[in-house]
């Protein structure tokens, strides 16, 4: 057991915002990278994804790229909102998530609107 504190030497967090329209489930078509695991592998526990306007009913997906194909693993419903001063843009927030990246494996996201969400990953731990 360590007698001092262990702080990371460097934070990782990832960002990427997606906003092409793409409908295909089978990994195929536009898809942002929101993190590429390093050498050692990673773990990501928390996303967030918040849209930055109006949504229409629709749905992001996540995908696993290892470093041949992207595989689906979740979809994320998206509801109908028009913000206001009184009415909050559309967000999910995914805690505990658990995800493990091998080396060079990749996490990535497509929206089936052509509508535009930034997504956020914290507690990212590298093995």
């Amino acid at each position: 057991m360590a007698t001092t504190p262990q702080y990371a030497s460097t934070p990782v967090g990832a960002v990427v915002q997606i906003a092409t329209a793409n409908t295909a489930r089978d990994g195929t078509g536009t898809i942002g990278t929101l993190h590429t695991a390093g050498a050692t592998g990673t773990r990501i526990d928390d996303i967030y994804i918040t849209a930055t306007g109006t949504t229409t009913a629709g749905v992001i997906r996540m995908f696993i790229f290892d470093g041949t194909n992207n595989r689906l693993i979740q979809e994320i419903l998206v509801t109908a909102v028009t913000p206001s001063t009184t009415v909050s843009v559309w967000s999910a927030t995914l805690t505990n998530q658990g995800i493990v990246l091998p080396n060079t494996y990749a996490l990535r996201f497509s929206t089936n609107a052509a509508e535009t969400f930034n997504i956020v990953a914290t507690r990212i731990s590298s093995f």
